[in-house]
């Protein structure tokens, strides 16, 4: 596991825009805001519970984000018990400090993005 403290590496040369394109890189996976925003909502959550909460997700993919997710710091999984073997997920301090990233990108979406179960004209 990462130290969560350090800082990520960035995906360009020094640019101005550099830590733009980079918390958009970790942030534009699918399913990484889903992930956290539901952490943020619920808490700490065993494997199945999370899958619950993200809709249309499959078990791979879960686990692959999840594991990306822990890779950069946002994630921690924390092994509950031996028998039966339990899982709880839950986020970093860094993890948390993109509440307020969440929050915008959910507000944003509430007032530009039709809603889904209306038809596009």
């Amino acid at each position: 596991m990462n130290d969560e403290t350090a800082p990520l590496a960035v995906w360009c040369a020094g640019e101005e825009w550099c830590p733009i394109t980079s918390t958009a890189t970790i942030l534009g996976k699918k399913w990484h805001p889903v992930i956290i925003h539901r952490l943020l909502k619920h808490g700490p959550s065993g494997f199945n519970a999370l899958k619950d909460a993200v809709d249309g997700i499959s078990a791979k993919v879960l686990s692959d984000s999840l594991e990306n997710l822990e890779e950069y710091g946002l994630v921690n999984r924390a092994v509950i018990s031996e028998k039966p073997f339990r899982v709880e997920y839950s986020l970093t301090p860094r993890g948390k400090s993109l509440e307020p990233i969440i929050i915008a990108m959910h507000d944003w979406g509430k007032e530009h993005l039709m809603p889904a179960d209306e038809p596009a004209q």
